[in-house]
């Protein structure tokens, strides 16, 4: 018995086309993988199976009920993990929990063998707020008020962008252990290990189905998009030997918890620096001090020459930052985006004229300056506020997980980006969790704790620690914190 049928359904906006006659069934109790490139249709094709919009041709069916005709009787039977943050940060774990509960007639009581395996490892956190938390708890927390009302079928669309690769492995042990249950789940991720733990995969791409069958037949068979080849950008990449980032002893610590706890590192002019840790690691807050946006406890540090304790604002005129969240403002188009952040950062209109039509044909843009930044690919408004980050040429750039959620092909054009910056000598200070992203470094440093625990080029500490990659590398060091993830 199929769980899921979608018969040539088609979705339109305007004269996008985001859904073209997709056909695709989904077994009971299967584990099935929705992938494809930025604005390939996966979402829509998710709001449609969850009642949320309707196709205007074609027809779906969720546990044998109508998607438009018997959109209650789905809603009762499907749980749901948009790919933004589902939850509401306002309220605690437990009140989250209770309001999902009480959505679908229920109680935390009734459905707490649901969700008990996972619920029992955030339990202690109850009374805190959801916004509080960090990324592996999060995804915690939305697959409790997923599961609590005990849905037949579960629908994630990409749940698991900005998790560390260790909490990654451990959501979808998860997932394994719900269809012991027979619970039917589709899901879709931008990870190529988390697609091969699908059972089968259907490829979506600019709003058609291209491809259905095992993991490795679909990325084999569009490897060009799934697998392109990597980068080597070492040898032609000079990268200076003078430090523009030099830190010692630095510390930040909220009350008695230390999130950064005595860290020292120097980074020179025109590196490729990763600087990976698992979520709660203390990376973002060791980035915040860098970058001026908070002020350290004790030690100190120096970024392009500038204290970061006396002189953080000369600091934010030399550096570019893209954060994790997207930088850019979605209601401007991108012409007016990027001439509002060069007057920002000080350039004169002649030169922000000059610099836009080069960053335009750069990017390959200049047929869209005009489009609002809102309605673009999610791949290309990455491209476009890291070049935005960049466009007054600073020492140094921060990139706080820039490539979350994005296909492969799509983050191999991003970090060629990296390149071209870092081979005009700009430092690229970068966090990711992408391991493969993390062997394009110059040098890596890894965070458990609060503490670098490990630091070298990818090769160095691949052979220090007797790791094939830098994935099992990550992970060796992450499974030996002692402090909660958040």
């Amino acid at each position: 018995m199929n769980a899921i049928e979608v018969n040539h359904v088609s979705k339109s906006y305007g004269t996008v086309k985001a859904l073209d006659d997709v056909s695709f069934t989904v077994g009971k109790g299967e584990v099935f993988g929705l992938i494809g490139p930025d604005g390939a249709g996966k979402t829509s094709m998710y709001r449609i199976l969850c009642t949320l919009l309707k196709p205007q041709q074609g027809t779906a069916t969720v546990d044998g009920f109508d998607t438009v005709r018997q959109m209650n009787d789905i809603r009762r039977r499907v749980g749901y993990m948009p790919g933004k943050f589902s939850l509401y940060q306002d309220l605690t774990v437990q009140e989250n929990l209770e309001f999902f509960a009480t959505l679908f007639g229920t109680t935390v009581e009734q459905g707490y063998d649901s969700i008990r395996a996972i619920y029992s490892q955030i339990e202690r956190f109850k009374d805190r707020k959801a916004g509080a938390l960090s990324g592996g708890m999060k995804q915690k927390l939305a697959l409790c008020c997923a599961l609590v009302y005990q849905p037949s079928v579960l629908f994630l669309d990409e749940p698991t962008t900005g998790v560390d690769p260790v909490s990654r492995k451990e959501f979808w042990d998860m997932l394994e252990a719900l269809k012991e249950r027979d619970i039917t789940i589709m899901a879709s991720t931008p990870y190529l290990d988390e697609v091969r733990r699908c059972e089968r995969v259907a490829f979506l791409n600019q709003g058609q189905i291209k491809g259905i069958g095992t993991p490795d037949e679909i990325l084999n068979r569009f490897a060009d998009i799934f697998n392109p080849p990597g980068l080597d950008h070492l040898q032609s990449i000079k990268v200076e030997d003078e430090n523009v980032i030099e830190v010692e002893h630095l510390v930040k610590a909220f009350g008695s918890f230390h999130a950064v706890d005595d860290i020292s590192f120097t980074v020179k002019r025109g590196e490729i620096f990763g600087f990976l840790g698992a979520n709660g690691a203390g990376k973002t807050t060791a980035m915040h001090m860098l970058t001026g946006l908070n002020q350290p406890t004790s030690g100190t540090g120096r970024v392009a020459g500038y204290d970061i304790r006396t002189q953080h604002e000369q600091v934010k005129k030399h550096i570019g930052y893209m954060s994790q969240r997207f930088s850019l403002y979605e209601d401007l188009t991108v012409a007016e985006n990027i001439r509002l952040f060069g007057g920002i950062y000080g350039m004169n209109d002649g030169d922000i004229a000059r610099k836009t039509e080069e960053m335009l044909d750069r990017l390959q843009f200049t047929n869209h300056k005009n489009d609002l930044v809102g309605s673009l690919p999610l791949g290309w408004k990455q491209k476009l506020a890291f070049s935005v980050s960049i466009f007054h040429e600073p020492d140094i750039v921060f990139l706080d997980e820039p490539t979350g959620g994005v296909d492969p092909a799509t983050r191999r054009q991003f970090w060629e980006l990296i390149y071209d910056a870092a081979g005009r000598g700009i430092t690229v200070f970068v966090t990711t969790h992408y391991m493969d992203e993390a062997e394009y470094c110059d040098r890596i440093s890894i965070m458990v704790d609060g503490k670098i625990s490990a630091m070298g080029t990818p090769d160095e500490l691949k052979e220090r620690f007797n790791q094939p990659d830098m994935d099992h590398v990550f992970t060796y060091l992450a499974r030996q914190a002692t402090r909660s993830s958040d």
